[in-house]
């Protein structure tokens, strides 16, 4: 089976339709989605009609999460909260229920799907580094063979057993039996790893393989969107730089 890992899209449309039509083009047999498919970006409503369509999967993002009155998000900085209050007033009835009812986690076989690190999901805890790993190599046995996460917007993978961790610095990797995984997606519709094309992943469970992909997509377009939607410029203009 291959799968195809989507992940914090914050309603970057141009970004997904790349991304899904390559997905296609793949001829993936599964998509997953860890959430954040709302924020930031100019079009929220056709972003969730679009996961909805295309994924069997879909975890809840800190973002949807907000956006569902779910969480409080007072703490957010002004210009995020705004986005969050046009976004659930852009949104239509049938995907803010959706959006009100996505779980946390989402399991496929041995493979875990959460936007935050595991154990506690509802936490929204980033994966940033290899420092991070300890509460994986403690609960070795209780993990799955492979973990998928999204929050960070970077692409991080590291993999582990009980002994230790180790930080994978290849953007493909065959997956070894005798140790786990846990592997930091991307982000679909706002990078922040200075590379400001949009990221998925595929993961081809037969062959043992992960590869992230980067997609060039039509970066102008999305900004002009935020700017017509009447958010924060800086949020057009980070997608230029990637950050």
């Amino acid at each position: 089976m291959r799968i195809g890992i989507i992940t914090d899209i914050h309603a970057n449309r141009h970004a997904l339709e790349t991304v899904l039509r390559v997905l296609d083009a793949e001829r993936v047999d599964f998509v997953a989605c860890l959430g954040d498919i709302v924020g930031y970006g100019g079009e929220p409503e056709i972003c969730c009609s679009l996961v909805r369509r295309y994924a069997d999967i879909t975890v809840l993002g800190n973002h949807d999460a907000a956006v569902a009155r779910r969480m409080a998000y007072g703490y957010y900085r002004e210009s995020a909260r705004d986005a969050l209050d046009l976004h659930r007033k852009l949104l239509s009835e049938e995907n803010l229920k959706w959006l009100s009812e996505l779980p946390y986690q989402a399991r496929h076989e041995d493979i875990l799907f959460s936007h935050g690190m595991p154990p506690d999901p509802e936490e929204f805890e980033y994966l940033f580094a290899l420092e991070q790993m300890g509460v994986m190599v403690d609960d070795f046995e209780a993990q799955a063979r492979v973990t998928f996460v999204g929050h960070s917007h970077l692409c991080k993978s590291f993999d582990f057993d009980a002994d230790g961790a180790r930080e994978i610095l290849r953007t493909r990797f065959s997956l070894q039996p005798d140790r786990k995984y846990i592997i930091s997606a991307g982000s679909v519709g706002q990078p922040r790893d200075y590379d400001a094309r949009a990221c998925c992943g595929i993961y081809d469970t037969d062959e043992g393989a992960f590869r992230y992909v980067r997609l060039d997509y039509d970066v102008e377009s999305a900004a002009r969107s935020i700017i017509e939607a009447k958010l924060s410029p800086a949020f057009g203009r980070r997608l230029f730089l990637g950050v």
